[in-house]
């Protein structure tokens, strides 16, 4: 019944339509000093993460956030501080992935091919270099125990940068889930106008009004010709003494 489920929600990822705000080749460019942050202090930063994705309400803690099978049967209602301690500096990289899927789970997020090709390159990496230590340690030979060492190292290193991407993201992420880059994402839009031929100028949007019907750009209205009151009531046509004596006809 339990691994039904677990295949529900795997099938039900795959629909995911929406996407990280940053992804992994991005993160140390979108938030450096969170990304050395999260390199150097991982566990203190993923707990921070942990909590912060819970809303700051412990009470919602479960270990490894459901997705595992120890998960609520190690005590976390009576002190999940202490539970969610242990899990981020015991089991560092399930309670990474778990806050990542509690955040893909609640708003829908789907992981992009290069993301998961990173993603997969790390383990394939930390796959090869415990082979080649079983290898090693079984033939006895000097040369494959060096390059099992090469390997444990590039492997230590590449699941470090990963896991710092990784957390930075899921920063970023929040970010922008409490607003943190500008109006939230549902907030309702302004009234908009739409701009009529019959109007001396368009609407304000945002400005205020001009305070005369002559806009920029725009001509003054039409006036009539002749203006009224010309010419004045009772004058003649020519004028008297015009044309002048001797002009030509």
């Amino acid at each position: 019944m339990v691994s039904q489920e677990y295949l529900q929600k795997m099938e039900v990822r795959q629909n995911f339509r929406n996407m990280w705000h940053t992804d992994l080749l991005r993160t140390i460019q979108a938030d450096t000093p969170y990304c050395c942050l999260s390199l150097f202090c991982a566990p203190c930063v993923s707990y921070m993460l942990r909590k912060r994705a819970l809303y700051n309400d412990m009470t919602r803690y479960v270990c490894c956030a459901g997705y595992m099978p120890c998960s609520g049967r190690c005590g976390e209602s009576k002190c999940p501080e202490f539970c969610l301690a242990t899990e981020v500096f015991l089991c560092f990289g399930n309670s990474v992935a778990s806050t990542r899927f509690m955040l893909q789970d609640e708003y829908n997020i789907q992981t992009t091919q290069c993301d998961n090709c990173i993603i997969g390159f790390m383990f394939c990496l930390s796959q090869i270099a415990c082979i080649f230590s079983i290898v090693a340690m079984i033939v006895g030979s000097q040369e494959i125990q060096e390059a099992s060492q090469l390997l444990t190292c590039l492997s230590d290193m590449v699941y470090c940068t990963v896991c710092a991407c990784m957390q930075t993201q899921h920063k970023i992420e929040m970010d922008k889930r409490d607003g943190k880059f500008g109006p939230q994402p549902m907030a309702v839009p302004q009234v908009q106008q739409m701009s009529r031929l019959d109007q001396p100028y368009p609407p304000a949007a945002g400005y205020p009004p001009p305070q005369s019907q002559q806009a920029y750009g725009y001509p003054p209205p039409p006036q009539a010709y002749p203006a009224p009151g010309y010419p004045p009531a009772g004058s003649a046509y020519p004028p008297p003494g015009y044309p002048p004596a001797g002009y030509p006809k």
